[in-house]
């Protein structure tokens, strides 16, 4: 095929892509408003002409495919679509937030203006640049909650289109996407978009896990569907009878929500008994009472099998604060398994895959996106409020209550009210109002004093008591959960510490008789009294933390710090780093990564510091520090990386790390690719966690199998015993995680053992 016909057939896929666009928005509920999706398609195709993507495709097939998510997978409407397919316009080409204006108005291009702010701009020196996009992109959902809802369909599309990426970014793009997108998604409804992000990260960053995993999912299918089938034939024989219209289908868990299950419970693949759901999908009948029909339902299958009680989860009379709805329950299958079946409506199925958009889809008449998205917003802006300045800080804080579960308490009035679990007395205090939260004094739960600090259950009543003399204190941060009540105590911490920095500036400018201060002496009295900057000096002086010297002279004799200079393996990093971030002139469609592997050698000398162990390594040109932190314990063989610390060595976590994981997403300018070395000849401390059953001898049958073949260096061994079950652990010296794994299976052979996993120490 020659160029000629190439340039055709490309512009014959860009076309058929765009008609698939308007097929999906020709089926969906909203009102015809082709000619503006038309007008925007067509800008979009000639403002990134001659433009690539990595993959080699055009590029205007990325804007495509992030406004058929949007449109598709979302549910929105023409605004949302027409700003998807412009939303790199501006960052990318000549044109102007201004020149959208004019050509689609000023939804469009607030909505597009939203987008670009999050994709560049400039951040502050001492923050990280992650962090503060994250931040500009949450805190644009004030002005308009659809520059989020993009933004997320642009990181799906980015995800399905990963492969092309360095390792370097792919653990970046997979840090950001498991610390702040999936949640985001999950809190705003959207779970099939959610499952399939947490997914495609599990894939890249674990990929041999990812397969393991994937072939077994498939090996135990026929078990499945034998066991699915035994439960099936009754139940729909009862759901026959009630003459409903519906659909039972068995679901298989996510291979990441699988693996993570395997983690947290340190269980092998064959302990997961939950593989799969039942999922009832019903129509509901004209005039018929939606949840009448899901307790209906309820009891058809309660009445064939035994219900576990403590398993009922309803969302149809109280739904999560992301609109999710059903009613959960699990039963014992005739295969004497546990099963979970989840009963839905067609409306709360909907709502469940694509979030509140999904509510639309409902109405009798043609709607409109943007009244409908106002009232949207309105149920989510409450996290937004009063952010903290500090972008990693306020990320922290919306985080917390991203994927908190719910309970359900009540006002002295009886008024239901919905808090995160976890949530205290102070909390709901913050719920009700701000005012009431700051002057605080305590509370009544269930009409018995309680401190603010008190964790809440659900039916709790709770009764606030208050005081005008009470103000926030700082304590009171460690006594809520709720991003809400986080960031109104910061905000009023702020103000207070304000009104005491104003003070010692005015303390500090009198010394000076109110002359401005060189800030060649300024550093010096910041050095002096070690304040990180202006405001931490003038708040340590009026809160009388330091005492200023009685005459200004004494500033002057002071001696300036020499400037610290690097040494080679900083200048190193920096290289390194600076090689994969984007040249000038060069536009993220073109530009090559250039993968940046340091090869982690492993020297035997350990000192221990802190609880952390610092490998002096080989000296080549440089010398590089590693540091292996207890948060993961990495092994030889473990999939890792790096994070470049501003002490200028290199600490190397597990990828499956939440430490790692928030490293990830808030400095992805100082991850790197790292790879084990030769790590043969030296030795690991590692832990494996083992449970059975209590027997005369169990121990030392252990011990034998152990050191069947080899020799095994046991640092320390700790075994419990309680009421004929016991617990050990095993410290022990290894040279890689495979032998840890070895180590395992043998001692999962011993006759009387129920569990064995490895942890961390």
């Amino acid at each position: 095929m020659n160029d000629e016909e190439k340039l055709i057939a490309e512009d014959q896929l860009i076309e058929d892509e765009f008609q698939g666009l308007l097929n999906d928005y020709l089926n969906s509920n909203h009102r015809r408003k082709v000619d503006i999706i038309t007008k925007a398609f067509n800008m979009a195709k000639e403002a990134h002409k001659g433009a690539r993507r990595r993959s080699g495709e055009p590029y205007v097939m990325h804007p495509l495919a992030v406004a058929r998510i949007v449109s598709r997978e979302m549910g929105l409407g023409s605004t949302s679509i027409s700003a998807s397919l412009l939303h790199d316009v501006v960052e990318d080409t000549e044109y102007t937030v201004e020149d959208i204006r004019a050509l689609f108005g000023d939804k469009i291009a607030v909505i597009v203006e939203g987008l670009t702010k999050i994709s560049s701009g400039m951040f502050g020196e001492n923050v990280s640049a992650q962090a503060e996009n994250f931040r500009k992109l949450l805190l644009t959902m004030s002005d308009d909650i659809r520059v989020i809802l993009i933004k997320i369909a642009d990181r799906l599309h980015n995800m399905r289109t990963l492969s092309s990426m360095s390792p370097t970014k792919q653990f970046k793009i997979t840090g950001e996407t498991l610390y702040i997108y999936a949640p985001l998604a999950h809190r705003l409804g959207l779970f099939a978009i959610k499952t399939e992000l947490e997914e495609l990260c599990f894939k890249y960053e674990h990929p041999e896990v990812f397969t393991d995993l994937a072939n077994k999912i498939e090996e135990t299918a026929p078990e499945r569907n034998k066991i699915y089938e035994h439960f099936a034939v009754p139940v729909v024989k009862s759901l026959d009878k009630m003459n409903i219209e519906y659909e039972m289908r068995a679901r298989v868990k996510s291979i990441f929500s699988i693996w993570n299950k395997m983690q947290t419970k340190g269980i092998e693949f064959s302990e997961v008994y939950d593989l799969f759901a039942v999922r009832i999908i019903f129509e509901v009948f004209p005039g018929m009472d939606e949840k009448k029909q899901c307790w209906d339902i309820y009891s058809a299958i309660t009445d064939i099998y035994k219900l576990r009680p403590d398993r009922i989860r309803d969302w149809v009379s109280h739904p999560k604060s992301n609109g999710y709805q059903a009613l959960h329950l699990t039963v014992m299958g005739p295969d004497g398994k546990w099963i979970e079946i989840q009963i839905r409506s067609r409306r709360m199925d909907d709502i469940a895959e694509k979030g509140f958009a999904a509510h639309w889809k409902y109405k009798e008449n043609r709607i409109e996106e943007d009244n409908e998205l106002d009232k949207w917003l309105k149920t989510i802006q409450e996290i937004l409020s009063n952010p903290n300045p500090n972008a990693i800080d306020f990320l922290d804080t919306v985080k917390m209550n991203l994927f908190s579960s719910e309970i359900f308490v009540f006002t002295p009035k009886g008024d239901i009210r919905t808090l995160p679990q976890g949530a205290t007395a102070l909390d709901f205090a913050y719920s009700i109002h701000t005012r009431i939260g700051d002057h605080c004094l305590g509370a009544k739960v269930n009409h018995t004093l309680a401190p603010l600090s008190q964790k809440l259950h659900s039916g709790d009543q709770i009764e606030i008591l208050t005081s005008q003399s009470v103000y926030p204190q700082p304590e009171w941060i460690n006594f809520v959960t709720t991003a809400k009540a986080r960031t109104k105590i910061e905000a009023s911490l702020r103000r207070q510490r304000r009104r005491v920095a104003e003070k010692g500036k005015n303390m500090l400018d009198l010394l000076f008789n109110n002359e401005p201060i060189d800030n060649t002496l300024f550093n010096r009295i910041l050095q002096s009294y070690k304040a990180e900057n202006k405001e931490d000096l003038y708040y340590m002086i009026g809160n009388d933390e330091v005492q200023l010297p009685s005459d200004k002279e004494a500033f002057f004799k002071l001696k300036a710090e020499p400037q610290k200079q690097d040494n080679l393996f900083v200048r190193y990093v920096r290289q390194a780093m600076s090689a994969i971030k984007k040249s000038p002139g060069e536009t993220k469609k073109t530009e090559e990564d250039e993968e940046k592997r340091v090869i982690v050698p492993v020297e035997p000398e350990t000192v221990k510091i802190d609880r952390k162990e610092i490998h002096p390594l080989t000296e080549t040109n440089f010398r590089k520090n590693f540091i292996f932190y207890s948060c993961c314990n990495p092994l030889p063989g473990d999939d890792v990386f790096g994070y470049v610390t501003e002490k200028e060595e290199v600490e190397v976590h597990k990828r499956s790390c939440q430490t790692g994981l928030k490293l990830k997403s808030n400095y992805g300018d100082r991850i790197i690719s790292v790879a084990w070395g030769d790590y043969r000849q030296y030795s690991f401390l590692a832990s494996i966690v083992f449970t059975g059953i209590d027997r005369v001898g169990i121990l030392g049958r252990i011990l034998s199998k152990l050191a069947e073949d080899v020799v095994v260096n046991i640092q320390s061994v700790n075994v419990s015993s309680k009421d004929g079950i016991f617990e050990g652990v095993f410290n022990v010296h290894v040279h890689s995680a495979e032998e840890v794994n070895q180590l395992c299976a043998k001692i999962a052979k011993v006759d009387g053992i129920s569990t064995v996993h490895r942890s961390t120490i």
